[in-house]
């Protein structure tokens, strides 16, 4: 009768301690917002961010568009082959791989920004519409 009546009060303690263990812990919930709905022409396929976080890249069907996260929009549309139809990013700033399933290849894009300079009153010597391309050597020492 004893050992009755303690494993009744151990299981009377069991339950009661379970309801209050689990009654007073708090549900997770997870609060989210919208920052910015991006509108395009044509439906997205795939999207990839760039490694430094600057970029996000948009596959269309022809086109790879990129989003600059820190201007909020839209900076170029650049078209590529229709049957490309996924997008990853590369282990390296400004490099994506696009890949295409139904022609079964893969290509590696480096994306470089062009900047434009207004020259319109500068001095120059040679054609006036001549391509000019700067490089910096930020790790010269």
């Amino acid at each position: 009768m004893k050992k009755k009546k303690v494993t009744i009060l151990f299981l009377v303690f069991l339950f009661t301690g379970s309801l209050t263990m689990f009654a007073g812990s708090p549900e997770a919930a997870t609060e989210w917002s919208v920052l910015k709905t991006i509108d395009l022409k044509s439906a997205p396929l795939d999207v990839a961010p760039s490694l430094d976080g600057q970029w996000i890249f948009i596959l269309t069907p022809g086109e790879l568009h990129t989003y600059s996260v820190q201007e909020g929009k839209v900076t170029d549309q650049i078209p590529v082959d229709k049957g490309f139809d996924r997008i990853a990013s590369v282990p390296r700033t400004n490099v994506i791989a696009i890949s295409s399933s139904t022609k079964k290849t893969v290509q590696i894009v480096m994306l470089q920004p062009v900047y434009r300079i207004d020259v319109a009153n500068a001095p120059f010597k040679g054609p006036r519409d001549a391509p000019v391309t700067l490089v910096v050597f930020d790790d010269y020492q």
